[in-house]
């Protein structure tokens, strides 16, 4: 009996003894993405570009309106076209007013210009940071017949450090898109 006791004791002495248990912070996955390898995007529209084939392209609202859909990332790139009448400035004014609308959320927001003169290709791209809906813009124009916007968003919550990876990846097909866009 007194061997029972005993044993009884040390097992609590030694149960008592161990730290308070504490709960673990909930991680997030890391998340990988394959190489992209793109093809180019005929339309009936005035211009093409080049896409990544992990993303497919689905009509949007508007004839020359599209989605880029990233369906693994939750994510899409909302693609719109109007053609310039004498309003360029308005266009380019809308196509700020989108990317400034989030800077109540946006901790800072990268403006780089780009031109590709020799193809009539001019434009801004946009990339907010912090917990803004939209990360990535960008509007190109050949400034006297078409205006073309684009603008990423996720069907998540806004959380900079999970989309990192997916952002980073859309960034640079973006990119691509710009540099291999061509107007007809």
């Amino acid at each position: 009996m007194v061997k029972h006791f005993f044993c009884i004791g040390l097992a609590i002495s030694l149960i008592s003894c161990a730290k308070d248990p504490v709960p673990k912070p909930s991680g997030e996955l890391r998340l990988e993405y394959p190489e992209s390898k793109y093809a180019k995007f005929e339309n009936d529209c005035h211009y093409t570009f080049e896409f990544s084939d992990f993303a497919a392209i689905e009509d949007a609202k508007k004839p020359c309106w599209f989605y880029l859909n990233y369906p693994e990332m939750k994510g899409k790139v909302f693609i719109t076209y109007f053609p310039i009448k004498g309003d360029l400035q308005a266009h380019i004014k809308e196509a700020e007013k989108m990317v400034y609308e989030h800077t109540v959320k946006a901790s800072s927001i990268d403006t780089k210009s780009f031109e590709y003169p020799e193809k009539r290709v001019f434009g801004n791209f946009y990339e907010l940071k912090g917990q803004s809906a939209s990360n990535l813009q960008f509007y190109i124009t050949d400034s006297t017949r078409h205006f073309v916007t684009a603008y990423l968003y996720f069907n998540s919550r806004p959380k900079p450090d999970s989309l990192a990876p997916a952002v980073e990846y859309v960034k640079k097909d973006m990119q691509h898109l710009i540099d291999t866009f061509e107007w007809k």
